[in-house]
């Protein structure tokens, strides 16, 4: 048995606790949660200067591209960096692959994760994930922009899907790389089993105007590519608002970056909410936004229309770490008048909901093991993030 107490304590399904208590057994479960001022104190052995929270969850990662850590060029846009992607990931063995991934997974331990919404469009990562240092959720992205590619993708996504012991759904890339005919499979499929999707959401403006009127990099890409396009109409709506009604079956969706997600696509959502069964989340990649696009989307206008968010890091083809408190950091930089308590639910609890692990993790409650991560250097006056934060893994 342990007993963890802290300057505060963050449960996040209740407010926080002054000098609180964590009480747990020895494999993480909590025995109980205590406040010191209507409760008798009882003795700690462990106590911390700084915050305590539990542990985060990433709705947003690709392990298997962690190979590519500090090989992207910054700030070039997507579709030059989607082109690079393609250029670059011939070049490296599958044992430079796996080693790089399985770092990356220590990385996202020691920096307080312990659970993961994954990408994969290959089985690289499956031999790691199943020894279970993390709770994973793997996303098997299949891609058939061509309707007549649509049934062998879907196949290939199955396959993918026979070779994986923990929670998977297949998924679209994008709204512009699955034809109707795909996106119908992914949504019976997910219809019959109360799945969850997830997928890459107006992360340029590319996608948008290919959506609206048949133009842009996104379509010139194809053809470089040797993708036939003639046979795509515009649906002249943004790509959020044509690809929604067609994932209507999912319990939960989650689309990740939005950065060029506009008020006019939000007010779209919440007129049509009714005629859509899903959960609708949505994730930020902020370090990646900057990275890509030197962009990041309208967080405050998420906030004041009441959408439910959570955090991602995107890959280390994208970003400099795989650190959720990295993530809020840049958040809490560039919009201040976010709380604390605010960006750490995101980081936590939403998370864990979206990905269907909040009966275990996303708060700090009794009978759950949801990790402990302890955050110090916090401004305690103003209760803000800083550069001088730093997270450590507790339990």
């Amino acid at each position: 048995m342990r007993k963890i107490s802290a300057d505060y304590i963050f449960p996040v399904s209740s407010p926080p606790i002054k000098n609180g208590i964590v009480i747990m057994e020895d494999d993480g479960k909590i025995i109980d949660v205590i406040n010191p001022t209507s409760n008798l104190q009882p003795p700690t052995s462990e106590f911390f200067e700084g915050i305590i929270v539990p542990g985060f969850v990433n709705t947003h990662c690709h392990l298997e591209l962690s190979y590519l850590k500090d090989k992207m060029p910054k700030g070039k846009g997507l579709d030059e960096f989607v082109t690079e992607v393609e250029n670059i990931r011939r070049k490296f063995s599958e044992e430079e692959i796996l080693n790089a991934l399985v770092k990356a997974e220590d990385e996202m331990i020691k920096n307080g994760i312990v659970a993961v919404g994954d990408i994969s469009n290959s089985d690289f990562s499956f031999h790691q994930k199943a020894k279970g240092k993390l709770k994973y959720h793997t996303f098997i992205e299949v891609l058939g922009f061509h309707p007549d590619r649509a049934e062998k993708a879907f196949q290939t996504g199955k396959q993918l899907q026979s070779k994986v012991q923990h929670p998977t759904s297949i998924v679209p890339h994008s709204p512009y790389a699955a034809s109707e005919k795909l996106l119908q499979l992914i949504n019976d499929e997910a219809g019959n089993s109360n799945g969850i999707l997830s997928f890459h959401n107006q992360e340029s403006e590319e996608e948008n105007l290919l959506f609206q009127n048949k133009s842009g990099k996104i379509l010139k890409r194809f053809e470089k590519w040797g993708i036939d396009a003639s046979f795509f109409q515009p649906a002249k709506t943004n790509s959020l608002q044509f690809i929604l009604p067609k994932l209507n079956k999912a319990k939960n969706i989650l689309l990740v970056h939005n950065t060029y997600t506009s008020s006019e696509d939000i007010l779209w959502l919440k007129s049509n909410i009714q005629h859509l069964t899903s959960n609708i989340y949505f994730c930020l990649c902020p370090n990646a936004n900057l990275y890509i696009e030197n962009r990041l989307p309208d967080i405050e206008m998420f906030i004041n229309e009441g959408m439910k968010i959570t955090i991602g890091t995107d890959s280390l083809a994208s970003n400099d770490s795989l650190s959720v408190l990295d993530e809020l950091k840049t958040i809490a930089k560039y919009f201040p008048k976010i709380p604390f308590e605010t960006l750490i639910t995101w980081a936590t609890k939403n998370g864990a909901e979206f990905l269907g692990f909040e009966k275990e993790l996303g708060t700090i409650e009794i009978d759950k093991k949801p990790g402990l991560n302890l955050i110090t250097g916090i401004d305690w006056e103003k209760m803000k993030l800083s550069e001088k934060v730093e997270v450590k893994k507790l339990v």
